[in-house]
C-alpha cells in the first residue's frame, strides 16, 4: 500500500526506475501517457518494428530523450535499463525476450499474455533460476484477477471461481476478420480510419483471447478449467454467486476452484443487467455460519443459501495501470501475478473444414480459434497450442471444430519457441 511513497522517496534521491518498452501499440502508448506523471520512473528506450510508431507513442510521454530502435536485443542488453516491458503480443518474440532478459539480468513484465499462455510456467522457472522477476502486467485482466484471488485467499476465503467478462454469442468462434466489424457496430471504413486491426479485434470476439488469458490465470493461481473449456454464461454481477457455484448446489460450475468467463449478452443478443464486459471477479465461499451472517450484515450480495458471494472490479484500464507492475517489480521485487504450474492450456481449434496444405494463420484469423483446455487433456490428445498455430501448413484435412494436433502440421521442431514448449510439456509428462 505504499508504492507511491517509495516512488517519491526514490525520486527525491535523484533515482529512477529505467524502463525499456518493446512494442509501441495501444497498451504501450497508454502506459507512456501515464508514465510522465509518475515520479521515480524514466522511459529510457522504446522499441518497435516501425520506429515512426515508437516516435508517435512517445509524443504521449512528452519531452524525452528516450532511445528509439527496432532492435529489442539492443535494449535488453543495455546496462542502463532496469526493467523490460514486452507489449508485442507475439508469442515467439516474447519467449526470445524473456530468455534474453535471463541472460542480461533484466526484470520483465509480460503484457504479452500470448507468450505466457504458450510457455509461461517454464519461462517463469527460468527467470527465477536467473535471479530475475517475471511478471504479468497489471491493468490487463489476468493480473487483476490474480490480485483478487490473492486478496481473497489472504483474507482466509476459498475461491470458488475467478475470471473476467467479455461479449460472447453463439457462432462467435467462427467469425473471421472479414465480418468482425459488424459485431462491433463499425463499418470497415470507420475501422480503417481508426487504425483498428481486424485480426487483433477478432481474437477478442472469437474467444481466443479469453482462452489465452484464462490459461494464464489458471497457471498463476491454480484455478483450473472445466473439462469442456469456457462456457461464457450470460451472468451479471448480482448473479455471480447464484450461477458460479457447483452444479451440485444449483450453479453451473464443473468444480470448485474454476476459471470462467461471463458474457455481457444473453444468447438472444439482449444485454445482461449489470454486465461485467470490461471487468474481473472472484466468487467466495463463507467459511462458517458466522461468516455467512457477516455477509448479510454488511450488505453483500449472496446466493439463496447465503454461503456464496462475489467481489468484482467493473473495469480494467489496460496500459494506464501498468505502472503498478513497474513499481512492484522494481521496488518490492514482487510480480503482479506469475505462473507457477502448467494447469490450463489454450489450443488451436479448426474454425471450418481445413484442407491439407492450408497455412494456419493463428490468433484472430480465418483458420483457427483458441480454446481453453486442462493441460492434462491437451497433452494427452497432443493438441497444438494456439501460440504456435501461425504460418505452418497442415499435412492432412481437419474437420471444423476439431483440435489441431502436433502430428497434423509441418512445424520446425528446432525453433526456440517449439523447443521450449516441448521442454515444458516433457516436465509435466
Amino acid at each position: 500500500m505504499n508504492l507511491y511513497r517509495q516512488l517519491l522517496s526514490q525520486n527525491s534521491e535523484g533515482k529512477s526506475i529505467r524502463v525499456g518498452l518493446i512494442g509501441a501499440g495501444k497498451f504501450g502508448t497508454m502506459y507512456l501517457s501515464q508514465a510522465k506523471h509518475t515520479p521515480g520512473v524514466s522511459i529510457t528506450a522504446v522499441v518497435d518494428k516501425i520506429p515512426s510508431k515508437a516516435e508517435k507513442a512517445l509524443d504521449h510521454y512528452g519531452a524525452s530523450k528516450a532511445h528509439i530502435t527496432d532492435d529489442p536485443f539492443e535494449v535488453i542488453q543495455n546496462p542502463d535499463i532496469d526493467v523490460i516491458i514486452d507489449a508485442t503480443g507475439s508469442p515467439t518474440a516474447g519467449i526470445s525476450h524473456v530468455l534474453d532478459c535471463c541472460e542480461y539480468n533484466k526484470n520483465i513484465i509480460m503484457v504479452n499474455v500470448e507468450a505466457d499462455a504458450l510457455a509461461g510456467p517454464i519461462l517463469a522457472k527460468k527467470a527465477n533460476k536467473a535471479g530475475i522477476i517475471y511478471s504479468l502486467a497489471y491493468g490487463d485482466q489476468p493480473a487483476l484477477i490474480c490480485e483478487q484471488v490473492d486478496w481473497a485467499r489472504t483474507s482466509g476465503f476459498d475461491v470458488i471461481a475467478g475470471g473476467k467478462g467479455t461479449k460472447y454469442l453463439d457462432g462467435f468462434h467462427e467469425v473471421t476478420p472479414d465480418d468482425v466489424w459488424e459485431h462491433y457496430g463499425l463499418t470497415s471504413e470507420q475501422a480503417e480510419m481508426g487504425g483498428l486491426n481486424a485480426k487483433m479485434f477478432n481474437s477478442f470476439l472469437d474467444g481466443t483471447k479469453s482462452a489465452i488469458e484464462m490459461a494464464a490465470v489458471s497457471n498463476a493461481t491454480g484455478l483450473s478449467p472445466a473439462p469442456e473449456g469456457l462456457k461464457f454464461p450470460p451472468v451479471g454481477v448480482n448473479d455471480l454467486p447464484n450461477f458460479l457455484k457447483p452444479e451440485s448446489e444449483g450453479g453451473m460450475l464443473h468444480h470448485k476452484g474454476q476459471v470462467e468467463v461471463v458474457s455481457s449478452q444473453k444468447r438472444d443478443g439482449k444485454d445482461v443487467l449489470g454486465d461485467l464486459r470490461w471487468g474481473v471477479y472472484v466468487v467466495l465461499e463463507a467459511t462458517s455460519d458466522y461468516v455467512s451472517r457477516c455477509f448479510k450484515e454488511y450488505g453483500l450480495i449472496t446466493d439463496k443459501s447465503g454461503c456464496y458471494t462475489a467481489m468484482w472490479k467493473p473495469y480494467h484500464l489496460i496500459g494506464m495501470e501498468l505502472g503498478i507492475s513497474v513499481a512492484s517489480v522494481s521496488l518490492r521485487n514482487e510480480p503482479t501475478g506469475s505462473p507457477t504450474e502448467f494447469i490450463g492450456d489454450a489450443v488451436a481449434i479448426a474454425k471450418r473444414n481445413l484442407q491439407e496444405g492450408e497455412i494456419l494463420d493463428g490468433e484472430g484469423g480465418y483458420t483457427v480459434y483458441g480454446k481453453l483446455m486442462p493441460s492434462v487433456d491437451s497433452l494427452a490428445n497432443k493438441c497444438l497450442p494456439i501460440g504456435l498455430a501461425q504460418g505452418i501448413a497442415l499435412n492432412t484435412d481437419v474437420h471444423a471444430g476439431s483440435p489441431i494436433t502436433w502430428d497434423q502440421v509441418n512445424i520446425d521442431l528446432t525453433s526456440q519457441a517449439v523447443k521450449l514448449r516441448r521442454e515444458m510439456e516433457s516436465l509435466v509428462a
